[in-house]
């Protein structure tokens, strides 16, 4: 998979001026609203806390109000990781394709996301239609205002579509292309009747070889998950397809989930402020002259900044670049660096405020507030397993020319990296103590980055924050579209009757409990390095935690062991574009990385068996 950071309106690729100009203008139009949302939402939420907690006089349409916003904010944010090329993709397949074969899979592909979005513009528009004459409960006005979001989102993405498939493509492929998926869409729409008798064989069809096929061909997930479940329902059910839309703002509605942004914009703040830095330079003071003492760094600087930024890229790229340079100096091998770089951020997966566990609160109704207590000692224990790989490695490290920080430089870095420290801190006793809900502490996270970022380390640049906000709406668009397309086919797939099939299966794994828990690991193993931790979390999250329960394990403990088992495949190579993330980082080339990395994903994978047998690293503090 891969996220890049194109922006469609100035590519090279465009026919002509006016191309341009409808880019251009599709660009302002979505980034400027998804931008002041995100600032409407920091401010209705922080606001909504604070009268809450300090002035005791609750408003009761602030949480109404988010929730309208965020869909919006959601769509928008789609489209915006659309022009970009920034929505997450398989690219490990056609990525050594030469590039005449490379440009007709794209082509193809497009025309893919297209057809999915011309399936869903009706529908959302039947949605929209039911719901306009329905009364919101606080703020009564028309529910149409949240349906619009999807019929607006769904046009605009598929305008984005077409622009992007005429500007890449010359009009050979687009035509043959075209006409190929015009061509496949006739055939299943006149075997309908041949494929509504199948019965749960469809399932195979669409779910399986189409999911597999649209994934492998670099179709970006959410509409590969959007485009099987629309192809299943309209071909094989009679089902109204207008319970696509409905069902996509279901999933991406739960005011949770509005922690995504917050946490993602957070953790741009973190970077920006100085605050990360000062964190990773009071560990290097204090324990940075000893042999292995960078990557005892390294690891500590990840499990302190880790989840508050919602991305991992994000994570990695605030620590490496300030580490990796001396590192080197002291002898340490490229591959061995990325490999530990990479089992870090598979490490802290289960670290809060992790997006992940935010999402697996949000899909199967675990409480946020026993995750983040039962995350932080899982991420302890790969810790230790890594710290052990990193001690063997660097035994014979040459100190000769390290020199160790006196005590008055320790004390000083220390005082310098108490308000950066301290708000990690803030955020987990936040939640756990009761204080805030994940979302609200988000805004209080902010608020506090932005003074200490203003006042203390005197380091705030104004004109990096629309770039912030811009960024922070697509990386948050990509994940909750995902989210919505991957609620919808696990809806699709529970109404099929695969979901008590699935019951029955795991049910009878032999082992028990820990046959189930290990056979669970292992597929999230795999699922991890192919769909990335989110959408499969969201897609089997539902229908795997009612089945934990009936064999009796702690939903946190399952809850632990599937994100560290989707951690460790996000970042083990060769599927993993964890790893891929690592290495552009580290400025390493995968090649060169690969061989070196397994000690580190074995640490991992010891970690994960240690979590998986053991409950009590996982739910010991509840």
């Amino acid at each position: 998979m891969e996220h890049t950071a194109e922006t469609f309106a100035g590519a090279p690729q465009e026919p002509g001026a006016a191309l341009a100009v409808w880019g251009r203008a599709m660009r302002w139009a979505v980034e400027i609203p998804a931008a002041l949302i995100v600032l409407a939402e920091i401010a209705i939420l922080g606001g909504g806390a604070f009268a809450r907690y300090v002035l005791h006089a609750p408003i009761p349409w602030t949480d109404e109000l988010a929730s309208i916003l965020f869909l919006w904010l959601a769509m928008l944010g789609a489209i915006i990781a659309l022009q970009r090329s920034a929505h997450m993709q398989l690219t490990t397949f056609i990525k050594d394709l030469a590039p005449g074969r490379r440009a007709w899979l794209d082509a193809f592909g497009m025309w893919l996301v297209v057809a999915f979005l011309l399936m869903l513009v009706w529908p959302a528009y039947e949605h929209l239609s039911e719901h306009i004459e329905v009364s919101s409960p606080t703020l009564e006005i028309s529910e149409g205002y949240r349906s619009a979001a999807v019929l607006a989102g769904a046009l605009l993405m598929l305008a984005t579509a077409v622009i992007r498939l005429v500007a890449q493509a010359d009009c050979k492929r687009v035509l043959v292309s075209g006409v190929a998926v015009g061509v496949i869409g006739a055939i299943l729409w006149a075997l309908s009747p041949v494929l509504a008798e199948l019965g749960n064989i469809n399932l195979v069809i669409f779910f399986l070889l189409v999911l597999v096929v649209c994934v492998a061909i670099g179709v970006p997930i959410a509409f590969a998950f959007g485009l099987a479940t629309m192809c299943y329902l309209a071909f094989t059910t009679t089902t109204p397809l207008s319970i696509v839309p409905n069902r996509m703002q279901e999933g991406m509605s739960h005011l949770i989930l509005l922690a995504v942004p917050l946490f993602v914009f957070l953790g741009a703040l973190i970077e920006m402020t100085g605050l990360a830095r000062a964190m990773i330079s009071f560990l290097a003071n204090l324990i940075g002259h000893v042999r292995g003492g960078l990557q005892y760094v390294l690891l500590g600087a990840m499990y302190i900044v880790s989840g508050i930024s919602g991305a991992k890229a994000a994570d990695m790229a605030a620590v490496a670049p300030a580490l990796f340079p001396e590192m080197k100096q002291r002898g340490a091998r490229d591959g061995d660096l990325i490999g530990l770089l990479s089992a870090s951020g598979a490490m802290s997966e289960t670290i809060p405020p992790s997006i992940v566990l935010i999402t697996v609160g949000s899909v199967t109704g675990v409480s946020i507030t026993s995750l983040f207590i039962g995350g932080l000692m899982p991420a302890a224990v790969g810790l230790v397993m890594m710290a052990c790989v990193g001690w063997f490695q660097t035994r014979k490290e040459d100190m000769s020319t390290v020199v160790r920080p006196t005590r008055a430089v320790i004390v000083k870095s220390l005082l310098v990296a108490l308000p950066a420290l301290a708000l990690p801190v803030i955020i987990r006793t936040a939640v756990v103590e009761g204080v805030a809900t994940a979302t609200e502490v988000s805004t209080i996270g902010i608020f506090y980055a932005v003074l200490a970022g203003i006042f203390v380390y005197r380091r705030f640049h104004w004109r990096s924050i629309y770039p912030m906000l811009v960024d922070t709406a697509a990386l948050s668009g990509a994940i909750l579209l995902i989210v919505g397309c991957a609620t919808t086919m696990a809806w699709a797939l529970t109404q099929s009757g695969f979901a008590g099939d699935l019951v029955k299966i795991m049910s009878a794994v032999p082992g028990g409990k820990t046959g189930f828990l290990l056979v669970s690991a292992l597929a999230f193993v795999l699922l991890g390095s192919l769909l990335e931790g989110i959408p499969a979390i969201v897609l089997f999250g539902p229908l795997l935690f009612p089945i934990a329960k009936i064999v009796g394990v702690h939903e946190v403990h399952y809850a632990m062991v599937v994100i560290f088992a989707m951690g460790l495949g996000l970042f083990a190579p060769p599927f993993g574009v964890g790893f891929y993330a690592a290495c552009a980082i580290g400025r390493v080339s995968p090649d060169v990385a690969m061989p070196r990395v397994w000690p580190h994903m074995a640490a991992l994978l010891v970690a994960l068996l240690l979590l998986t047998l053991v409950p009590w690293f996982s739910i010991g503090f509840l």
